[in-house]
């Protein structure tokens, strides 16, 4: 699908690094928390207490977990189900979208919707990035295993070898900070050898969605994020509650598609998303506990300058270097302390590929079904609108 949005200025990574989110504190909407309590029948109450209950215990994971693929994929679980919910509400209170308030606003959250299948498009490519390193890491696994056979210099040449076109791919990945010189390949296959080269060498073309050199998560992100205020009593009266549930789902779909973009490689991820968390609301504590958590692993990745905040990209970097200085050190014939260094070093790398051969594809088709529940909820929406009017 094309590209849904012309974007603005970007700015450097480490801007984003150091001050990713503006939080406002409370805002004046705070008063009218009472009523927005007052104006909820109970199934948009428990919409509201639901959204609190999913996204609290994503704030509760343990630091081994946190930012992991597994936590990824909860992220997603999580939003699907409030989607799915977000949806029902919708298709149970059709009489109420004839009003004028509610059609502005649902009509608003349909274009942030467009805006996000962008992002999910973006974030497979990223997965694919991922998948790319793994495949060398594999390489670096299948020549220094010394299990049932002596290593030669010859395998560690070749382990070498795969370590430093790594090292290029994530470099490369690094310095296009702004702006990446490829288009991404929505939800295709790569079809030939050809094709895998060229994308490799950061010039894949789409095969049903493409984007300009300019486009930008980042800026994406921000014009999803522009205009999300919290609905004042007035709006919240005449739209008989609904106005909260709106907004609510259009906060969730924001910080999710954040999270994507600040866990996984991304075209451009370099500029600073402001918005406000709105602690009004009963599930923004959660939220804020979120925030804070992932703002503490930026400040970790603006000391180590990773390519992501997924934990197993933490990992893959952590066990490059490792090896990578083992292998400029060793010197034949190796030492038993050097053998062991080997074995220990291929057995923590090759626990690494083993959580992304079964976790990427998993999160893959996830995503996947992020981009079809987004699109299919945006297109019932529209037509219960339609039929209103």
């Amino acid at each position: 699908m094309p590209s849904s949005e012309k974007q603005g200025s970007g700015m450097p990574f480490a801007s984003f690094r150091r001050s990713i989110l503006h939080i406002k504190g409370d805002q004046v909407h705070s008063v009218e928390s009472s009523q927005e309590s007052n104006s909820l029948d109970p199934e948009m109450e428990l919409f509201q207490k639901q959204v609190f209950s999913r996204f609290h215990e994503l704030s509760m994971a343990n630091a081994d977990e946190f930012l992991s693929i597994s936590w990824i994929q909860k992220l997603l679980d999580a939003f699907t189900s409030c989607q799915e919910d977000f949806r029902v509400i919708l298709s149970n209170n059709k009489a109420h979208l004839s009003n004028p308030t509610l059609e502005k606003l649902l009509s608003e959250f349909f274009d942030k919707a467009i805006k996000a299948l962008d992002i999910c498009n973006a974030t497979r490519e990223g997965i694919e990035k991922i998948r790319q390193w793994q495949k060398n890491l594999d390489i670096v696994v299948c020549a220094l295993d010394c299990r049932h056979r002596m290593i030669s210099e010859g395998q560690f040449r070749r382990a070498r070898k795969a370590l430093m076109d790594l090292a290029l791919l994530m470099l490369e990945e690094k310095e296009s900070g702004s702006v990446f010189s490829h288009r991404n390949r929505s939800f295709g296959r790569v079809k030939n050898k050809e094709h895998q080269r060229r994308q490799s060498a950061g010039h894949s073309r789409s095969l049903s969605w493409s984007v300009p050199n300019s486009w930008s998560a980042s800026k994406q992100l921000q014009s999803i994020a522009n205009n999300l205020v919290p609905p004042r009593g007035n709006e919240i009266a005449a739209t008989n509650g609904l106005a909260v549930i709106v907004f609510t789902m259009s906060f969730v779909l924001m910080f999710v598609l954040w999270i994507l973009v600040a866990a996984l490689p991304c075209q451009d991820r370099g500029h600073q998303i402001q918005f406000a968390i709105p602690r009004q609301f009963s599930w923004g504590t959660s939220f804020f506990l979120l925030h804070s958590r992932i703002i503490d692993e930026f400040k970790k990745q603006e000391r180590r300058d990773s390519n992501g905040l997924l934990k197993e990209i933490y990992q893959m970097e952590k066990c490059i270097h490792h090896m990578t200085d083992l292998v400029d050190s060793a010197q034949f014939p190796l030492t038993e302390e050097q053998k062991e260094e080997v074995r220990y070093g291929v057995q923590k790398l090759s626990s690494v590929c083993e959580v992304c051969k079964t976790g990427l594809d998993p999160l893959d088709r996830q995503v996947r079904e992020v981009f079809r529940k987004i699109m299919c909820c945006r297109n019932e929406g529209l037509e219960f609108l339609g039929r209103v009017n």
